[in-house]
């Protein structure tokens, strides 16, 4: 492990010419599991003591797709996220990301992958561009190649105008598109979004579906998200796939699920019930009603 992670910051730190386009990312290795997809897992499984919080996952993601995770707190949908980015190593079974083993090559896996998590990760201390600078340090961004680098994607989010002020003056929105910024620097091949829309405002929240479907189109990033609410996975997602205790109930185009339920005017609300035997809402408890408070009064 120790290896890999040096010869990746070898081969970061050689300063390459920039592709034509920013968005231009290097080629994949061959998939680790032999599928094609661009992140596969294998009874991928995470017990914490005699609790089995993730239960012999099967997933395969085909690049370019936007896939959703759904379900209720506890439902192991976190748990899984930080197994497949690398936060947090399998009990049993396997995962690769791009050609790379999740467990064995961490530090590889998280070069090929961006990551938003819930909670707020930009400085408001510090301007959107002092931000990025920090992101382009971490990820070992060449320093002949930074300032373009941050440039493009101020651009590309539409916050050019505003990257020299304080974060801490941002709308929600304007957080979330500097959180994808940070994310995206350093052009990974898969992005994870976990909640990106909670705490937002209807119009901030719009503003978000339409990053995730332009990150999709123009630059052809693979994308997994959570999220709570079904109009969003509906709207997004190519595929989505329900858990419920740890375990993968159902996977299939949102017109799938609703479709195997044979009746008519389905909702994805509706498909979600048949297969967990309740609403998505009912997992929101004291605790996570707390959090998302919380988290809506940091986005503003």
């Amino acid at each position: 492990m120790e290896a890999t992670a040096s010869v990746n910051r070898s081969t970061e730190q050689t300063e390459r010419p920039e592709p034509e386009s920013f968005w231009q990312t290097q080629s994949a290795p061959t998939d680790a599991l032999g599928s094609g997809a661009i992140l596969e897992t294998e009874a991928l499984t995470r017990r914490f003591g005699k609790l089995t919080a993730v239960n012999g996952v099967n997933l395969a993601i085909a690049p370019g797709e936007v896939f959703g995770l759904l379900g209720p707190n506890g439902a192991g949908k976190s748990t899984l996220i930080k197994m497949l980015t690398a936060l947090l190593p399998p009990t049993a079974g396997r995962a690769a990301i791009a050609g790379f083993d999740v467990k064995e090559q961490a530090a590889a896996i998280r070069r090929v992958i961006g990551y938003v998590p819930q909670a707020l990760s930009a400085d408001g201390s510090l301007t959107g561009y002092e931000n990025l600078l920090i992101f382009a340090k971490l990820y070992d961004i060449p320093h002949r190649q930074r300032d373009r680098r941050i440039r493009e994607v101020l651009e590309f989010m539409g916050l050019q105008d505003v990257s020299d002020r304080l974060v801490r003056q941002y709308s929600g929105g304007m957080i979330r598109r500097l959180e994808v910024a940070q994310s995206i620097l350093h052009r990974p091949q898969l992005l994870f979004l976990d909640e990106p829309t909670v705490g937002l405002d209807p119009l901030a929240r719009s503003s978000v579906w339409a990053l995730v479907k332009q990150l999709r189109a123009d630059c052809g990033t693979t994308i997994v998200l959570t999220t709570h609410f079904l109009e969003e996975a509906d709207s997004l997602c190519n595929r989505v796939a329900i858990m419920h205790g740890g375990n993968v109930i159902v996977t299939g185009t949102p017109a799938e699920l609703k479709a195997s339920l044979n009746q008519s005017n389905a909702t994805l609300d509706d498909a979600f019930i048949h297969y967990t035997g309740d609403r998505l809402i009912s997992g929101v408890n004291y605790s996570e009603t707390s959090r998302i408070r919380r988290t809506a009064q940091r986005l503003g």
